[in-house]
C-alpha cells in the first residue's frame, strides 16, 4: 500500500482521541494534511451553505466521499482533491504541513 502502515488506518485514528476529528491534531503528516484539507472543506461549505449533494453535484465527486473525507475515515486522492478545490474556488490543500519532529542531517 502507498504510504506503507500509516495509511492501513484513516486519518482520524492518527489523533490522540479519533473523536475529536478534525480539531485535534494528527502525529503522522499525511493525516494532518488530510485534517486540514477536512476543516477547510468544512469551513467552506458551511460558510456557503452548501450540502453534500450540492458539494458532490457540483464537483462531480461522490457524496459518500466527500462525507468520509470530512469525517476522516480514508485518505483522498488528489484528484478528489483537486475537484473539490475548483468547485469551492478555494485553496484546500495546507500551504505547509508542520512536522514537529526534530530532523537530522
Amino acid at each position: 500500500m502507498v504510504g506503507g502502515h500509516a495509511r492501513a488506518r484513516p486519518p482520524r485514528q492518527h489523533t490522540l482521541d479519533p473523536e475529536a476529528w478534525p480539531e485535534q491534531p494528527c502525529t503522522d503528516p499525511a493525516a494532518e494534511a488530510v485534517r486540514h484539507i477536512a476543516r477547510a472543506l468544512a469551513a467552506v461549505l458551511e460558510e456557503r451553505g452548501l450540502s453534500l449533494r450540492a458539494a458532490a453535484d457540483g464537483s462531480g465527486v461522490n457524496r459518500q466521499v466527500i462525507a468520509d473525507l470530512l469525517a476522516g475515515r480514508s485518505w483522498p486522492d488528489v484528484a478528489t482533491v483537486a475537484r473539490l478545490a475548483a468547485f469551492t474556488r478555494s485553496g484546500l490543500w495546507p500551504p505547509t504541513v508542520a512536522d514537529d519532529r526534530v530532523r537530522k542531517h
